[in-house]
């Protein structure tokens, strides 16, 4: 997972009233790997997954997510506080995609379709968890108390800003490391529940 920042900030002295919005986009992209056996897959992942500067290995799938924005401060009665806040994320979910699924055994088949599944589900929640936390940020900073100096609210935005994304980055390795320990788990309830699902279906 990816994940960077950039806020901006305008002051105004006689702004509209003051208001909050969070724009958000998803988008997908794909590699593709090849292989006919449970073990090219594997070695296909490990090798064409995308890289990730948080953990410097490859990954069977990624969420590469990008907050911003913009804000404005407003001067009122002696004391600056915030006036537009304008939040920004967007994720781009990066997903395998196998060549050789139409030219595979059944069992293979199941497998990969399963796998794929939970890939696609895991970082479905990543975006999910940076929507969480885009709301959030948008909440916090537009519930600032107005300070005495705007240098003041400013530097206030900023420790709220850095406060929200540490905890946004601090959720999504729970996350991982929760996912990481019941894989082995997951997938097995997982095939065994498309298998019945294929045999009822027969």
């Amino acid at each position: 997972m990816v994940c960077a920042i950039a806020a901006g900030a305008t002051l105004l002295s006689s702004p509209p009233q003051a208001r909050a919005e969070t724009l958000m986009s998803k988008s997908f992209s794909y590699f593709k790997v090849g292989g006919r056996t449970a073990e090219d897959l594997d070695r296909e992942l490990s090798h064409r997954g995308p890289m990730t500067k948080a953990t410097g290995a490859r990954h069977p799938g990624a969420t590469e997510i990008k907050f911003g924005g913009e804000l404005t401060y407003v001067e009122k009665n002696g004391r600056c506080g915030v006036g537009t806040v304008k939040v920004t994320l967007h994720t781009k979910i990066l997903l395998p995609r196998w060549t050789n699924r139409r030219r595979t055994s059944a069992e293979l088949g199941l497998i990969w379709d399963t796998l794929a599944a939970d890939i696609k589900r895991h970082e479905e929640r990543h975006a999910e968890i940076s929507r969480t936390y885009a709301r959030m940020l948008e909440k916090r900073l537009q519930s600032l108390r107005p300070q005495t100096e705007c240098e003041d609210m400013q530097a206030l935005v900023t420790k709220t800003t850095q406060e929200v994304m540490a905890a946004h980055d601090k959720d999504q390795l729970r996350f991982d490391i929760v996912e990481s320990k019941n894989f082995d788990a997951r997938m097995t309830r997982l095939l065994t529940h498309r298998m019945q699902q294929n045999t009822s279906a027969r």
